[in-house]
């Protein structure tokens, strides 16, 4: 499948480190990636793409003193790292001298590498992949008589195995995978129409639900949209459903992010400690999660990861930092260079029916759109879509509505929370009912 194997991509990696220190380097770390993979695209029953994709990667960063420079290739060979390593040491020359900057902290290095069941292959030839992304439109298409057309239904798999290595005598390996089935219908009826979709995504292939499960819910979901209506401009509370709930916790995690907090574009400056978020809610990061698509024992700087708990009791417990945001912020990197690893949201209630329930009257929100989200003040403005409901029970859908907050309101009015977060999605996040926003309409 892949055409090297650990071994080689490490002494791949020693070779390039050792290259960088013969000309000159004070310190280096080098990414080294491979990967592979396939993507069919189905429509209407006819094959309408199919792509095959094999990339590799060395990218290495060195430093003179404090400062730095990058430079990749997608050579691997000898004269070729020897070039890339010049061509990096050339821009750090250029480049001014940085207090922060530099390879993590030694003592702070992973040691411990468990299993986290990252890799299972899933081989397909063409035909099965075609096979099995007609089988999920198939299931779409004969779901409902609603159903009028397909933007098609399609089957990826992925592959892929990297090291990171640096001049403090750290090496480590790691291979993956991320497979996924997933479908998108139109549906029709005297008042117009509606599209939607549905996928799986998972490290194994026996994780994934069935083809026409997926096509099955896919047009479920779009012939449930139809006839929307539009509500009158008012304030509501509202529930954002699981698929779109964990936008929620990522504008939190953009406005704790190192980045944002040193260059005090957030709105969360200065808020460790503090109660920002309703007091029910804590939010915790778990890196070694088996088979959990973010899951690590090391971050993309070597620095071994650990369970922790972010928020604690609607408090500031921790930020994400890499080593050069936690300098900056005069701080410890929290092993969050590369992003965050695995973050689960607590609940208050078992499922979605007994959150609607708790609400009574309101809005259940299962589509955002627009990017109008501002995380330096937490305005927050979106298109959205979704469903009325009443007493507690789902009753007309709604479509042509502009929701707005601000997300200081919006996590500080967090009612609960519903045990049904998506299973293969990176974050555990479920539904969540917010007090109160306002809502523009007719």
């Amino acid at each position: 499948m892949f055409h090297h194997n650990a071994e080689q991509l490490q002494n791949l990696g020693r070779q390039a480190l050792e290259q960088a220190k013969k000309q000159g380097a004070t310190a280096a770390e080098i990414d080294i990636s491979e990967s592979v993979g396939q993507n069919v695209q189905v429509r209407q029953q006819e094959v309408e793409h199919i792509e095959y994709q094999q990339d590799k990667s060395l990218d290495i960063t060195v430093y003179l003193g404090q400062a730095k420079g990058r430079a990749s290739t997608a050579d691997f060979s000898g004269q070729a790292i020897n070039d890339v390593v010049a061509a990096a040491l050339n821009i750090a020359r250029f480049t001014a001298q940085d207090e922060c900057a530099g390879l993590a902290d030694p003592a702070l290095l992973a040691t411990e590498f468990g299993d986290i069941e990252a890799f299972f292959p899933w081989v397909l030839s063409t035909d099965e992949a075609i096979a099995i992304g007609k089988r999920t439109e198939n299931a779409a298409l004969k779901t409902d008589k609603h159903i009028s057309n397909s933007e098609g239904a399609g089957v990826q798999n992925d592959h892929y195995q990297y090291i990171y290595a640096n001049s403090n005598d750290f090496c480590a390996y790691q291979k993956g995978s991320r497979h996924s089935i997933s479908c998108s219908v139109v549906a029709e009826d005297a008042n117009g129409m509606q599209r939607d979709y549905w996928y799986a995504l998972a490290r194994d292939p026996l994780d994934l639900e069935k083809p026409e499960e997926i096509g099955s819910l896919a047009a479920t979901r779009a012939v449930q949209r139809l006839s929307g209506r539009t509500l009158a401009t008012g304030k509501y509370p509202v529930i954002f459903d699981r698929t779109v709930a964990g936008s929620l916790i990522s504008h939190l995690v953009g406005a704790l992010s190192g980045g944002s907090l040193y260059r005090q574009t957030s709105f969360l400056v200065d808020s460790m400690g503090k109660q920002i978020l309703a007091p029910w809610v804590t939010l915790t990061e778990n890196p070694h999660v088996k088979k959990a698509l973010a899951s690590t024992y090391f971050d993309a700087e070597g620095v071994a990861t650990h369970p922790r708990t972010v928020i604690e009791s609607g408090r500031i417990g921790g930020y994400f930092l890499s080593s050069y945001s936690a300098r900056k912020l005069g701080m410890q990197t929290t092993a969050n260079a590369g992003g965050v690893h695995n973050l689960s949201l607590n609940y208050t209630h078992s499922t979605q029916a007994e959150l609607l329930q708790a609400m009574g009257n309101g809005l259940l929100i299962t589509e955002l759109l627009g990017q109008g989200v501002n995380t330096i003040t937490g305005d927050y403005s979106r298109g959205a879509a979704g469903f009325w409901v009443e007493n507690g029970v789902i009753s007309y859908p709604v479509e042509g509505i502009t929701i707005a907050s601000r997300l200081q309101d919006m996590y500080a009015g967090m009612m609960g929370a519903a045990d049904d977060a998506l299973k293969y999605s990176t974050h555990k996040i479920g539904s969540v009912w917010i007090d109160t926003m306002t809502v523009a309409g007719q």
